[in-house]
């Protein structure tokens, strides 16, 4: 049987739920698809259990896989349009689990460890960018109630919470409120898209363990997308992890687009390799960023997961094999429920 796997970050959701939201929101995002290749053939990305997008049902097979479920908010959307959005992102979502039962709606770390003990298939519930709760602080309640376990406070842009990479402003104070409550309702903080300066507005606010979901090391890759050394060490020093990106562009300078296909599997554990000389075996997972992303031919899609998983076992042995692909994701989250 292969390794079970936690990955932190997909944009499936969003990818199969784009073209069905409302005319007014498919205005505001700036096109109808998520992809164009969508628009060529839009049955194929509608359905979880059979599709052409990285991550499927069929693809995932026979594999115990606890995959996080982003729902990504572009950074064009009001707080207000976020809202909309996120609820139309989610009840598609809902349709997908209600059409597929064999996989289960995993509400804490708890249920994801019972589903993959059992050898099953579960979805985790996350935002990416969560500029909803400058609308309503409210939400983070709710939604937590509701299954909820990770949020990140911005996409690339500046935004009401916290900013991305294209800007150096810092936290805002309805930011600084959004974690606090994310904080309090047990929801993990995920720091991947944040500029330096709100990283260490993160850092120096937190009370939990956080993470970066899908980030790689800026020591490797120079792009400001990735972790500095310090970052790493921050976020290993709080308890947390950092889930290993596929896009190419994060793993070696200049491999956007079809360029990416050609990234080498040394090129991939490069990041892995730096973040072990930190001292980061306990906080490293898988945070793919599968629909999101242009990735390496080996890593095209849930598909090639196992054989991925045996190169990593023949490079690092099947120990910290297993900690990357699942245990320390986990756990992570575990740390943040606990009491």
């Amino acid at each position: 049987m292969s390794i079970p796997v936690v990955d932190m970050h997909c944009d499936t959701a969003v990818r199969l739920a784009w073209h069905s939201a409302s005319a007014e929101l498919r205005a505001a995002l700036g096109r109808d698809y998520y992809y164009r290749w969508d628009a060529e053939n839009p049955p194929a990305a509608r359905d979880l259990a059979k599709n052409h997008c990285h991550v499927s049902l069929e693809k995932i097979g026979d594999v115990p896989w606890a995959q996080c479920f982003a729902c990504f908010i572009p950074d064009e959307l009001t707080p207000a349009q976020a809202v909309e959005f996120q609820e139309h992102v989610w009840g598609c979502f809902q349709n997908q689990l209600a059409n597929n039962p064999q996989v289960t709606l995993a509400k804490s770390a708890e249920d994801a460890r019972g589903t993959l003990d059992a050898g099953g298939v579960c979805a985790i519930r996350t935002i990416e960018n969560a500029r909803l709760f400058a609308e309503d602080l409210g939400l983070v309640e709710k939604l937590a109630a509701e299954g909820l376990q990770m949020a990140s406070l911005s996409w690339n842009a500046g935004g009401p919470l916290a900013s991305g990479h294209d800007t150096s402003e810092h936290m805002s104070a309805t930011g600084a409120a959004a974690l606090a409550e994310l904080e309090r309702c047990r929801v993990a903080i995920d720091v991947s898209h944040l500029n330096d300066e709100c990283f260490a507005d993160v850092s120096a606010r937190a009370t939990r363990p956080f993470c970066a979901s899908h980030s790689n090391s800026r020591a490797v890759c120079g792009h400001p997308r990735n972790l500095t050394d310090d970052q790493f060490r921050a976020i290993m020093a709080a308890g947390g992890v950092t889930g290993l990106n596929y896009c190419g562009g994060f793993i070696t300078d200049g491999a956007w687009g079809e360029k990416s296909k050609d990234v080498t599997f040394e090129q991939v554990v490069s990041h892995l390799e730096h973040w072990l000389d930190l001292g980061g075996e306990d906080a490293i997972a898988l945070g793919g960023d599968l629909d999101g992303a242009d990735v390496p031919v080996f890593l095209d899609g849930a598909d090639h997961i196992p054989a991925f998983q045996e190169r990593l076992v023949a490079h690092f042995g099947h120990d910290l094999a297993e900690k990357l692909c699942h245990k320390n994701a986990l756990a992570f989250l575990e740390r943040v429920q606990a009491a």
